[in-house]
């Protein structure tokens, strides 16, 4: 199969050199991007982040580069779109402008919703240079990933993944044009807030870190792309040292999705990070490649979601601080995803039978009052909303959360963000409309585009943690971060259900109250990639515990002690497995912030 696959993109190839090479334009590398945004979250799907014009129901500014032709003449022109929620034609148009004229075709209205090619025509191109604009029509989220000119006239750009991705890394020279990183102590792949403590605490105790984030900015779900406040306590910790680090990244409890994103320290956060000369911070990088020996990390591949451009990692450990466990996928590291039965784990509150179900991901919003009453366009695309059911509030908060198994949560991320913008953008009509008294004179300010993700991968190590050790309090000899959230698992609203069965957009939960415990250090390194930490949601849980340690000032302690665990293993030149088996005194003892006195080496 794969034979077949490699043989038809070297004939497309072909076919395309014995002609002019042709002018593949990744969107997302546009010198001016305007008012579009750059969407990176289906990279696993895409094979490339594409720009979306976010407007929250207002055109957004037009998005323009400037193409460089080799010579004159006539060209072919696909455009590769899609049409997000076509009922029957979706609100995502755009058009495209070559030197401001229009092609003739709109985009994103096909009525189709995959990812695909769409020709644009043929255009004669009489000057060596040409502005190409993106100019969005409505400001719904039309979504363009790349524009490909060729001089082939029945040419038809590849739509299969396989052969699409070989295709874009050939025509933007990605083959063999990796730039080295460098070799780290700790590569810290993921730079919320258990990934960016991870690479703080490392850096602290003497390592040369790296740290890899594939957004513009820190923190990633208490960022204000996203917006969830802090959650889980520090000062309950039975040992006071960590959370120390935690508290530095705290920007104090701005709730979820408060439309002001000033609150949430995306620049604080960012300045403690630059301030540790043994960080080296590598925004807008997309870790999506892993190079292994044997049960080893050696390196790791990361694509700046702007320019393309390829940079390898080296190091001698490596922390999956990304939430979906992405490095340990990767890498072939043991993985749970969804529910384990009580069965297999004996807990009460665990599903009869196992099964694909994850918490699902939130997308928040917040609207603002005005001087003026405003109106909102009509949405027939959007979710419907009556008197009967609609959600009567002006800013969302937790609730607002798509995927309750539905949808993968990795896989589907575009789906799940998009299904939870035709809510928002149904409900808001509806509110608009209809509770004019009310909502007259507010408009929507801030509606999240990243979607802020509960849970999908969790890595496997050498413990597994359970309910009964939350609830029982079990304390480990290798017992590290104080937990002290609730047991809060979430599922469909059901009045939710009741009106959007298969669609649930709104979430409910049960808190099972817990005393604060203790998760052990060997929930935190995967038990079959002997190089390999992990901090944050992805660590080695069931379903039912993860319920409580997900939260992020806990998953930020998660990553100091990451970061201690990572010097001592180095300094031993052994494996975080080895840092329990044989240095667990030493560890520990930095951990209660005590005089250490070595292990035998």
């Amino acid at each position: 199969m794969k034979t077949g696959v490699n043989m038809l993109v070297f004939l497309l190839l072909s076919l395309v050199s014995l002609a002019q090479e042709p002018i593949f334009l990744e969107t997302e590398s546009f010198e001016n991007k305007g008012g579009w945004v750059i969407d990176q979250q289906s990279f696993v799907v895409q094979g490339s982040s594409y720009l979306m014009a976010h407007g929250m129901g207002r055109p957004v500014k037009d998005a323009t580069t400037t193409v460089r032709f080799p010579k004159k003449g006539k060209y072919q022109i696909w455009v590769r779109t899609k049409d997000w929620a076509p009922f029957p034609k979706g609100p995502g148009t755009f058009q495209v402008k070559l030197d401001n004229q229009a092609l003739p075709m709109t985009f994103g209205e096909s009525g189709s919703d995959e990812w695909k090619w769409y020709y644009g025509g043929e255009t004669n191109v009489q000057n060596e240079q040409v502005t190409v604009t993106l100019h969005d029509l409505t400001g719904f989220n039309g979504r363009c990933d790349a524009i490909l000119f060729t001089n082939v006239p029945k040419f038809t750009p590849p739509n299969k993944l396989a052969d699409l991705n070989a295709f874009r890394n050939k025509l933007l020279n990605l083959t063999g044009t990796v730039a080295n990183a460098g070799h780290f102590d700790l590569v810290v792949v993921g730079g919320g807030i258990a990934g960016t403590c991870a690479a703080i605490s490392a850096a602290r105790m003497g390592l040369k870190v790296a740290l890899i984030q594939d957004r513009p900015l820190l923190g990633g779900n208490n960022s204000s792309e996203v917006r969830v406040h802090l959650r889980g306590e520090t000062d309950q910790n039975h040992y006071p040292k960590l959370g120390r680090i935690v508290r530095e990244m705290d920007n104090g409890d701005p709730g979820n999705g408060n439309p002001n994103g000033n609150e949430y320290g995306d620049a604080r956060k960012i300045a403690i990070v630059k301030a540790e000369r043994n960080i080296t911070l590598f925004l807008n990088t997309h870790v999506y490649k892993v190079e292994k020996d044997k049960d080893k990390v050696v390196a790791v591949v990361g694509r700046d979601i702007a320019t393309n451009k390829e940079t390898r990692f080296e190091g001698t450990y490596f922390a999956d601080c990304t939430g979906d466990g992405t490095v340990g996928y990767l890498v072939g590291a043991d993985l749970r995803f969804g529910r384990e039965s009580k069965a297999e784990t004996g807990e009460s509150l665990a599903a009869e039978k196992a099964d694909d179900f994850t918490l699902g991901t939130s997308n928040l919003w917040a609207s603002l009052e005005r001087d003026t009453v405003s109106s909102f366009p009509e949405v027939p695309w959007a979710l419907p909303f009556s008197d009967e059911y609609h959600i009567d509030e002006a800013r969302s908060d937790w609730q607002w959360e798509t995927g309750f198994g539905n949808y993968n949560t990795i896989t589907d991320a575009e789906k799940i963000r998009d299904h939870n913008l035709r809510a928002i953008y149904g409900n808001w009509s509806y509110l608009k409309t209809n509770k004019k008294e009310k909502y007259g004179k507010r408009e929507l300010g801030w509606v999240a585009y990243i979607g802020g993700k509960r849970e999908s991968r969790r890595l496997i190590g050498d413990h597994i943690l359970n309910q009964m050790d939350i609830q029982e309090g079990k304390q480990y000899p290798d017992g590290t971060v104080t937990a002290t959230w609730t047991i809060d698992l979430h599922f469909p609203d059901p009045k939710n259900s009741k009106y959007f069965e298969g669609q649930e957009f709104f979430a409910g939960t049960k808190h099972i109250k817990v005393a604060p415990y203790t998760i052990p250090y060997r929930c935190l390194y995967s038990r079959n990639i002997s190089n390999l930490f992990m901090a944050g949601r992805n660590i080695s849980t069931t379903h039912v515990a993860f319920g409580s340690t997900r939260v992020m000032r806990t998953c930020g302690m998660m990553g100091e002690v990451v970061g201690y665990a990572s010097y001592v293993a180095k300094k031993y030149n052994t494996s975080p497995r080895g840092v329990y088996q044989e240095h667990l005194p030493e560890f520990m003892a930095i951990i209660k912030d005590e005089p250490a006195t070595a292990s035998k080496p």
